[in-house]
């Protein structure tokens, strides 16, 4: 009796995975129609799903785009569509894009927010992406006072001589160290900056615009308006409320109690009081404390409330961050000798911003979404330009078009960057599951 073994000496040619066992098919199964409440709960979302898309599909694309007025968008639809149909008046956004971007700005002048926006982008990029060059970061650091003269105009020697108050201050902390010793360099770096800007800075610009003159044409902040004006506020809160909410964090818990009654005063303060109450002070409580006669800008009244406001809310996640960093952390910086701001710097704050990621992101958009509260002390930012352009005769009743073109560009905006917050979580992840 012989015994012969098969053996195959070709590979079979593979097959396809059962049409329930991938794709799409497999994916609604697994998540949609997993059990009965999830099929039950899936149809139902399909149904209110498909009621609303019904309704709001055709009023979207019957549209008029090309009408100078409510009624004129009206009269098109009509005759487009039918005596029945309604749709979505364009025109209004077609007509008045460039208010509800950039407010009254001239409109000869449009190339200097443009640039100001597009700057910017460059700007942060090195600061959003470790593998771009470094070298982008000397545009990063003179970004704010570049955009400040693009967006105000005026003498190019203003931002320069506040420029200058930096290097004051920097060049006292570093050579001032041996003689004073930190805390006294410290106090220097402070104080020599905000001596040079009252009493110096002023002169220096006028001195230097009377030898050469070189400047751009001046802005009032009443033209700002529109989503620049939003642009505007909420960039500038967004990145100084996160190194002031360090600090302040830091200093909540601080072994000096000087410095720690300060920081939990002011972040519980800040806390306790809406923005809007930070706001009316800004637009009108704080004329009453200034000298007479004295021009304090409004914008930059209100970018000093809202980074504030912003910055004790920081503080708080950034606690939230360090609180929850073992104990182990700590005695490991102390074990290399590191002193108290290094190992801030290199061990404990890293790793707390990364745990609060989500919450420094979450408090961002709500940042940038509160820039809307402005309308409501009168400046112009999209919401109060909505209210200007519908008091308008030819488009007084036109609401949704203009709230859905207003909340579109939110949402750009703040799904970016929440985008980017889940980008930087991927990225940072350092578990091992």
């Amino acid at each position: 009796m012989t015994n012969t073994s098969y053996v195959r000496t070709e590979m079979l040619p593979e097959k396809a995975p059962p049409l329930a066992q991938a794709g799409a098919v497999k994916w609604m199964r697994e998540n949609l129609f997993s059990s009965i409440p999830n099929a039950i709960l899936t149809l139902l979302a399909l149904f209110f799903l498909y009621k609303a898309l019904a309704g709001t599909l055709p009023w979207i694309f019957q549209s008029s785009m090309t009408a100078d007025s409510l009624g004129g968008c009206r009269d098109a639809i009509k005759a487009a569509y039918g005596e029945d149909a309604s749709g979505a008046c364009w025109a209004v956004i077609r007509e008045r894009y460039h208010q509800l971007l950039f407010g009254f700005y001239p409109s000869e002048l449009y190339w200097r927010p443009i640039l100001a926006f597009v700057l910017m982008l460059v700007a942060i990029a090195p600061v959003l992406y470790d593998t771009l060059p470094r070298r982008i970061l000397w545009l990063t650091a003179v970004y704010p006072f570049l955009a400040f003269w693009l967006l105000w105009g005026g003498s190019v020697w203003l931002p320069i001589s506040i420029i200058l108050g930096f290097v004051i201050g920097g060049l006292a902390a570093v050579y001032l160290s041996n003689l004073l010793g930190t805390l006294g360099s410290t106090l220097a770096a402070i104080l020599f900056p905000i001596l040079w800007w009252m009493l110096l800075a002023g002169v220096f610009a006028d001195a230097m615009q009377s030898i050469l003159p070189i400047g751009i044409e001046s802005v009032e902040s009443a033209m700002f308006g529109g989503f620049m004006l939003s642009v505007t506020i909420g960039i500038t809160g967004i990145a100084l409320s996160l190194p002031i909410g360090i600090f302040l964090a830091l200093g909540r818990q601080s072994n000096l109690l000087i410095i720690r009654s300060l920081c939990i005063g002011f972040i519980e303060f800040i806390r306790g009081v809406p923005l809007i109450t930070l706001l009316f002070v800004a637009s009108t409580l704080l004329n009453y404390f200034l000298p007479p006669g004295t021009n304090f800008d409004i914008i930059l009244r209100v970018m000093i409330m809202v980074t504030l406001f912003a910055s004790a809310y920081m503080a708080e996640v950034i606690r939230g961050g360090l609180a929850a960093l073992p104990k182990g952390q700590y005695e490991a910086a102390d074990a290399l000798g590191l002193d108290y701001w290094k190992s801030m710097r290199l061990i404990i704050m890293p790793q707390a911003l990364k745990i609060a990621i989500p919450s420094i992101v979450s408090n961002f958009i709500g940042l940038f979404k509160d820039t809307t509260l402005v309308s409501i002390i009168g400046l112009l930012d999209p919401i109060g330009l909505s209210n200007a352009i519908r008091a308008d005769s030819n488009w007084n009743g036109i609401v949704w078009e203009l709230y859905g073109f207003i909340a579109l560009m939110f949402w750009v905006v703040c799904f970016s960057m929440s985008r980017y917050s889940m980008y930087l979580e991927r990225k940072l992840q350092t578990g091992h599951s």
